[in-house]
């Protein structure tokens, strides 16, 4: 049954078959948008095939019980829709970008790609091949391998899992086992789909219901939190560089915790552009830094702050102090007219996405993911106005900065 409220354009519903779906309708939009969340990602792997779920999305499209993998690009192409998907920590996505009067036929080729694939055995072993050349690529890519680290340390052997799968375990990986692994992970109760866009909400559902029904079991599952608890550590990664990349992380804001938007605007005033403090302190003032960042992620149910940077190996360990002494001092002489920066360029960005279709639809689908339910960015952006400057600095005084995660790929450890 669908819930809209006349605040808002969003409808919602459980249907039948077991997917949950939710529109954001938008009569003056010209393009209609998609997101086909499906509850299950690396996390699920099993340890001694991790990266085996990447390998069921990439197989997905190669051949279904009506198409071969070009027929099936083709009806896209015919359809002129726009689509990829990629295999991420706890779910698995296919974004799909079309004009109106093709939604509900691109609903069909989804639904035939998602719910009726067949996993030819030629194209599951390629798969397996440019996984495996990709991972090989990696190694020329040190700030690639610093976030594999920074994820690998800070959220553990299940959840920090790289989705790229692992020299041992991708060869482990056949045919049959993919096609076991879809079987097992792939079902209409795991599905969320969001489309945003001229739709006629009705007509959507019952073309969900009918792309979908009959795959796997209706059962809502999927959808536990995460449910790891960040505990100090550190991962160096030894390379010959010239260069030496640290990563730090500490425990963050949930999503739906109360504090997650006084975060996003400490973050705003760390990193949120060239006046941003790491920008102006840590490399023009110091000149300490290659490249200097922060950021957060939120896997379902917590949190993480991330702050990265690359410098010389001769001033790690200063850069890293350095890192940490920046964050903290939000905490102790955080102005204003930072504050309302940091405020502005957040709202700013927020509206610009807006304007863009799969941004409304790709927002919808994290809503659901995070929080069951639409939540929509006008509520989001009246969260962040209502921050102030005394929240901010409050935040950042109360960071557990002595229980940290700490990667570093380079000639030298810290």
């Amino acid at each position: 049954m669908a819930n809209a409220t006349a605040e808002t354009t969003f409808s919602h519903a459980m249907l039948p078959c077991g997917v949950e779906l939710a529109a954001d309708v938008l009569a003056d939009r010209q393009t209609v948008a998609m997101s086909f969340r499906m509850l299950c990602g690396v996390a699920d792997d099993p340890p001694e095939l991790t990266g085996i779920g990447g390998i069921v999305e990439r197989t997905l499209s190669k051949g279904t019980q009506r198409y071969d993998g070009q027929g099936l690009a083709d009806a896209f192409d015919a359809l002129g829709a726009q689509w990829g998907a990629n295999c991420g920590r706890q779910s698995t996505l296919v974004r799909v970008v079309c004009l109106p009067e093709f939604s509900l036929d691109v609903i069909d080729l989804v639904g035939e790609m998602v719910a009726r694939p067949t996993f030819p055995e030629e194209a599951c072993e390629v798969a397996v091949q440019l996984a495996q050349e990709e991972l090989t690529q990696l190694e020329d890519d040190p700030q690639a391998l610093l976030q594999i680290a920074m994820q690998r340390v800070a959220l553990g052997p299940v959840y920090g899992r790289n989705p790229g799968g692992e020299p041992e375990t991708l060869p482990r990986i056949t045919p049959k086992l993919v096609r076991e692994h879809w079987k097992s992970t792939y079902a209409a109760g795991r599905l969320q789909v969001t489309a945003a866009g001229p739709i006629d909400f009705a007509a959507l559902s019952q073309r969900v219901e009918e792309a979908f029904r009959g795959l796997g079991s209706p059962t809502r599952d999927g959808r536990q939190p995460c449910g790891h608890k960040l505990a100090a550590g550190r991962l160096h990664r030894r390379k010959d560089l010239k260069q030496q990349y640290i990563g730090i992380s500490l425990a963050g804001a949930a999503k739906g915790d109360p504090a997650f938007p006084v975060e996003q605007l400490m973050l705003g005033v760390l990193a949120g552009g060239m006046s941003a403090r790491l920008f102006t302190e840590v490399r023009e003032k110091q000149g300490l830094v290659y490249w200097v960042s922060a950021w957060h992620e939120q896997p379902r149910g917590m949190g993480l702050i991330h702050l990265g940077a690359s410098t010389t190996p001769e001033r790690c360990e200063k850069t890293y102090k350095t890192l940490l002494r920046e964050l903290a001092r939000i905490g102790q002489d955080l102005s204003e007219e930072e504050t309302e920066r940091a405020r502005n360029q957040i709202i700013a960005q927020a509206n610009t996405e807006d304007d863009l279709t799969r941004a409304r639809a790709g927002g919808l689908s994290d809503d659901l993911f995070h929080f069951g339910r639409p939540i929509g960015v006008d509520a989001k952006l009246d969260a962040i106005r209502g921050v102030t400057l005394k929240q901010v600095r409050e935040y950042a005084r109360q960071l557990k900065r002595d229980e940290l995660c700490v990667a570093t790929v380079g000639p030298h450890e810290l």
